[in-house]
Order: structure tokens, then sequence, then C-alpha cells
């Protein structure tokens, strides 16, 4: 593409809307899962036998371990989201920005 189009793109309103909107649901996603994560490290920094309870009597694994394991799933699926919503949502509006722009 040509920088006139280029120019066309970044004066259009929809794209500064589109910016905003996929920036704002970004950060969004982001912070989830920094809060979900720092938490997880501060108790594990703080108040590390709140986490080191074992899932039955006799267990050697903790409550930690599946913890983790369903914030990891949890951050899969977040990005799973994220992929889903940007073709969904955001290339529709970015193909219709680009067409509008080389017509």
């Amino acid at each position: 593409m040509s920088a006139a189009v280029y120019e066309k793109i970044r004066r259009n309103p929809k794209f500064a809307g589109l910016v905003a909107k996929r920036t704002r649901f970004a950060v969004t996603l982001s912070a989830i899962v920094l809060v979900m994560f720092y938490t997880f490290i501060l108790i594990i920094a703080f108040s590390p036998t709140l986490l080191a309870k074992p899932l039955w009597e006799g267990a050697t694994t903790t409550i930690a371990i599946p913890i983790g394991a369903g914030m990891i799933l949890f951050f899969w699926l977040l990005t799973g989201y994220y992929v889903h919503r940007a073709n969904k949502d955001f290339d529709a509006i970015n193909a219709e920005i680009i067409k509008e722009a080389i017509q």
C-alpha cells in the first residue's frame, strides 16, 4: 500500500475507534492476568501456609499445584478469547477501514 492509503487509514475515525477498542480490551485482559498472577505470588511470599495445605490428608501435593495449573489454563482460555474476539470483531473493522481507504 502507498503512503497515501496509510494516511487515509490513520485519518479514518473508525481506525481511531478500533485502536481504542482493541487497546482497552487488551489492557483489561492484561490487568486480569497480572492481578491473578501477582496475587498468587504475594500469597506464596507472605502466607505460604495458606497454599501449603495438602489436597487431602496424607497427600504430598498441595492446593497450590491445582490452583497454579488452573491459572495457566485460565490464561490460555483468555488468550483464546482474545484471538476469537480479534478474528470476529477487530478483523472485520480492519477490513472495512482498508476497503474504505483503497476506494
